[in-house]
């Protein structure tokens, strides 16, 4: 008697677990798409919130005619330390030098300590301004600020 009474006990609890594991298979499938859809439309919206700040912050242009450059073809190399020394030579802050080439001062800083390295387009730029005098730097400077 005891061994018919465990067995039927066993083969109950084994047939309830199944029906369990069937009505939970549902909802674990639910609830794992809705997650996905969660994730997804967390990415969009973080997506969408960097293209506004991007569309309200006013995109710095330089002082300089970039595309007029006589020499584009010519491969520059970067130097942060020289960056720096032309840039005390001069007597800009960061913020003036960062303007006059179309990126803001905290790259600027940034670029000088080694802390980031420039694009090509960023290091074109920067040696086109070394290439111009601390007078003509100064002016163009000066008509940056005048502008706005």
């Amino acid at each position: 008697m005891a061994n018919l009474a465990v067995t039927l006990k066993s083969e109950i609890s084994r047939v309830a677990r199944k029906e369990v594991r069937a009505e939970t298979d549902d909802l674990r499938k639910l609830v794992s798409a809705q997650r996905s859809a969660i994730a997804a439309l967390k990415r969009e919206l973080a997506e969408l919130r960097k293209e506004i700040k991007q569309s309200h912050s006013p995109k710095k242009q330089p002082a300089v005619n970039f595309e007029a450059a006589p020499h584009q073809d010519v491969q520059r190399r970067f130097s942060a330390t020289r960056l720096a020394a032309h840039r005390k030579k001069t007597g800009l802050s960061a913020a003036d030098y960062g303007a006059l080439a179309g990126i803001s001062d905290q790259s600027i800083y940034h670029y000088e300590q080694g802390k980031a390295r420039p694009h090509a387009d960023v290091v074109r730029r920067l040696s086109m301004l070394k290439e111009l005098s601390q007078k003509q730097l100064i002016a163009l400077s000066n008509e940056q600020k005048a502008a706005k």
